[in-house]
């Protein structure tokens, strides 16, 4: 398969109530997002991924303009990050990345997700490091030594460029990401993202097998069902 990274993990919703857990998760982060920031998406361009990603997602625009407006009134709720890492089922290492108003309920939520599904939340830094926070972008291309080369002379430090069906990846240390964003959008014409976000990428992955498959399921739909969880990102190869 090359170099897998981990997409995002909501579920694609069958039902409104899935659908509208998705719309709140994308309407939290980009209020946080916007109230952190800056309001104008072509000066926050964390923003401004955030809001393409939630339109392929077909997020409403007003659930959009709803969180942006919000940020901007500069009052509502008081959201912090908070990061979770454990061994889920067969084994497999887990991180989940959550914005909460009210961390010790989120962490009691997590925990009982692993605790019903026979698996063991650790603490900060117990599976982190076998995770690369990278920087991802995915677009529509085929000449990856032009990219590799405008990366390079914009002094970006690049992991990994590849080329495959059409489509060029860039990977990047996570401090990387709003330089190399901007290198990209000046290098390559109307240039459409598939992916454009921070995520951690597993250095191998985990077999999950038998009893466990059903198990890893069950827990990433437990996770998936709390409002706080944002994404979650594993090493497990179903």
């Amino acid at each position: 398969m090359g170099r897998a990274y981990q997409n995002r993990k909501e579920s694609m919703a069958k039902t409104s109530d899935a659908k509208a857990k998705v719309y709140s998760k994308y309407g939290r982060e980009i209020y946080v997002c916007a109230k952190a920031g800056g309001l104008d998406p072509a000066g926050n361009l964390s923003l401004r991924g955030l809001i393409e990603r939630a339109k392929k997602d077909q997020v409403p625009t007003h659930v959009i303009e709803k969180a942006i407006d919000k940020a901007k009134g500069g009052a509502g709720e008081d959201f912090a990050t908070a990061r979770y890492e454990g061994f889920g089922p067969g084994g497999c290492m887990v991180i989940i990345d959550c914005l909460t108003d009210n961390p010790n309920r989120t962490f009691g939520d997590v925990r009982l997700c692993f605790t019903k599904n026979k698996c063991k939340i650790g603490t900060q830094g117990t599976v982190s490091h076998m995770f690369d926070h990278s920087a991802i972008f995915v677009f529509n291309g085929d000449d990856e030594d032009s990219i590799l080369e405008a990366l390079m002379d914009a002094d970006v430090d690049v992991t990994d460029v590849e080329c495959e069906d059409g489509k060029v990846t860039v990977f990047a240390p996570n401090t990387e990401y709003f330089n190399a964003k901007k290198v990209l959008m000046d290098a390559v014409t109307d240039i459409d993202f598939d992916v454009d976000e921070i995520q951690f990428i597993p250095q191998n992955t985990a077999p999950v097998t038998g009893d466990d498959v059903a198990m890893f399921e069950k827990f990433l739909y437990m996770l998936n069902d709390l409002d706080d969880v944002q994404n979650i990102y594993h090493n497990a190869e179903l």
